[in-house]
C-alpha cells in the first residue's frame, strides 16, 4: 500500500486540518511484526547511507504539545547507529541566535552527507509560535514562507532529502496525554505550565499550522500530515516513509579503497 498518498500535502493545496482524521490508520491493521520488519529495513538503509556519503536525510517533526515528537524519535530511530544520526531540539533562541537571522541556527544543524538529522521542532516555529504570540509583526513572519521554501530548495539541490511530518492529534487526545503525565510520577518531569496554557491557543495554532502546511509544501520538500492519536500507527507510518525515502536515494556501497584480491592475511 502506498501510504504516502494518504498523508502527503499536495503542493498548492489549501489545507484544512479538520479534513484529516487524527484517528485514521489508512486501513492498516496493527502488526508488530510489520513494524519490526520496517525498522530492520531502516537500520540497513542507514548503514548504506553512511557508507555512500553522497546524500543526507533531514527529518522535521512538528506538532502541538504531547503530539508525540519525542516518542516518534524513540521508537522509529531505536535501532539506528547513533554515529550516523543526530537529533536537534530547537528551544527559544539564545541571545547569540537572536543576533542573527532566524535560519542561522537551523542551517548549522543540517545533517552532513551520510547522516540522518532529526529536528524536534524547527524553523517552522518562526511562522508558528511567533505568529500566535505576536513575537514579530505580521509583515515579518508572512515573508518567511517564501524564505523557508527557498532555503529548503537550496538544501535539496545540494543533496539533502527533507521529510516533514506534522503529527496530528485531537484536542481530546492531547488532554488524555496530559492527564496521563499528571498521574504517572515517572513522567511528571515532562509537565510544564506553559504547555497547559498553550491549549487556550488551540485554534490559533491550527490556523498557523494550516498556513504553514499550505504555503510550504513544495515538490522538493512536501509536508506529511501524520495521524497521531494512535501511537503504534504514527510510529509505523513515519518509519515506512523514512525507509522509502532512503530507498528512493538509490544508495550504493562505494568501491573498496584497496584491491581485495591482493589482500593477504598472515
Amino acid at each position: 500500500m502506498d501510504l504516502a498518498k494518504h498523508c502527503i500535502v499536495r503542493p498548492g493545496s489549501d489545507v484544512r486540518l479538520k479534513k484529516f482524521d487524527p484517528d485514521d490508520t489508512f486501513g492498516t491493521k496493527r502488526n508488530e511484526k510489520s513494524l519490526e520488519k520496517t525498522l530492520n529495513r531502516l537500520r540497513e538503509l542507514q548503514l548504506l547511507l553512511y557508507a555512500d556519503k553522497r546524500y543526507s536525510l533531514l527529518i522535521v517533526l512538528q506538532g502541538l504539545d504531547a503530539a508525540g515528537k519525542d516518542g516518534t524519535i524513540l521508537h522509529v530511530m531505536s535501532g539506528v547507529n547513533p554515529q550516523g544520526c543526530n537529533v536537534t531540539s530547537f528551544k527559544a533562541p539564545s541571545n547569540e541566535e537572536l543576533a542573527r537571522d532566524y535560519l542561522w541556527r537551523i542551517h548549522k544543524a543540517v545533517p552532513p552527507r551520510g547522516t540522518i538529522g532529526i529536528f524536534n521542532r524547527s524553523h517552522y516555529e518562526d511562522v508558528l509560535i511567533v505568529r500566535v504570540h505576536n513575537l514579530v509583526s505580521k509583515s515579518v513572519w508572512r515573508k518567511r514562507y517564501g524564505q523557508i521554501n527557498d532555503f529548503e530548495r537550496m538544501l535539496t539541490e545540494n543533496g539533502v532529502t527533507i521529510l516533514k511530518f506534522f503529527l496530528h492529534i485531537s484536542k481530546e487526545e492531547q488532554k488524555k496525554r496530559f492527564e496521563a503525565r499528571i498521574q504517572d510520577p515517572s513522567r511528571n518531569w515532562k509537565l510544564s505550565l506553559p504547555d497547559f496554557e498553550e491549549r487556550q491557543h488551540w485554534d490559533d495554532y491550527t490556523a498557523a499550522y494550516e498556513d504553514a502546511l499550505s504555503k510550504c509544501s513544495t515538490p522538493e520538500a512536501p509536508w506529511h500530515v501524520i495521524p497521531a492519536n494512535k501511537k503504534w500507527f504514527r510510529n509505523y507510518l513515519v518509519a515506512e516513509l523514512v525507509a522509502n525515502a532512503l530507498d528512493n536515494m538509490r544508495l550504493k556501497y562505494p568501491a573498496p579503497s584497496v584491491d581485495i584480491s591482493k589482500v593477504v592475511l598472515e
